[in-house]
């Protein structure tokens, strides 16, 4: 018989940019599967004009990416006990973006953005938290498609979404398109689209791009 049991638990994040007090944008950015916030939020640097405080939380479970020793990754969850799994990084977000949210002005400007397996996760989060939040970017990556429609439309309804991603990304196949479409139109959103030459990627140019949007 399976059970389940709640307990105290520690997890990392890692930040970069402006100090949180002097910050007028706060991006909250979730990684893809099989990677470390510490090296992730590198990617995040041509975003760093002074004026934003950079979050990168990670993923509760690490594993070896090959074998038993070598590269460790971090993924937000598996198809095993996935809801629990999903209950837990909500959880866990939510007590990262409410203690740096703490630490700035009220009036902050706040950026929600996933890469690849991490834009599912930011995406519940966006839609299944209380957090205010002013602009959700999916970068290589699309909406689950078990997002709640009617509580997924009204917390979209009046954000702005942008679906970014390669052209050459092999992961986001011309079908996987054609499902965040059709995703898109049961919530009721309609995701600017940017592309840039290139794979599954963090492009600078474009990140700066929707940085100024």
């Amino acid at each position: 018989m399976e059970h389940h049991i709640d307990f105290q638990f520690q997890a990392r994040y890692e930040t970069l940019g402006a100090a949180p007090e002097h910050a007028e944008e706060l991006w909250f950015v979730c990684h893809g599967q099989g990677q470390l916030a510490k090296y992730f939020i590198r990617k995040f640097k041509p975003l760093d004009n002074g004026k934003r405080f950079i979050v990168a939380p990670e993923g509760l479970f690490r594993y070896y990416l090959q074998g038993f020793s070598g590269r460790v990754g971090a993924t937000w969850m598996t198809k095993e006990d996935r809801q629990t799994d999903i209950e837990n990084y909500l959880t866990y977000l939510s007590a990262v973006f409410n203690q740096v949210k703490s630490q700035m002005n009220a009036n902050a400007k706040v950026t929600l953005l996933g890469f690849s397996q991490g834009a599912a996760t930011i995406s519940r989060f966006a839609t299944q938290t209380p957090l205010e939040f002013h602009k959700l970017v999916l970068w290589a990556g699309i909406f689950p498609p078990d997002l709640p429609p009617l509580e997924s439309r009204k917390r979209l309804s009046d954000k702005p979404c942008f679906l970014v991603y390669g052209k050459q990304d092999p992961f986001l196949t011309e079908k996987r398109i054609q499902e965040q479409q059709s995703i898109a139109e049961k919530i009721s959103v309609q995701p600017q689209v940017h592309t840039f030459e290139g794979e599954h990627v963090i492009d600078s140019e474009v990140l700066i791009k929707i940085g100024q949007i």
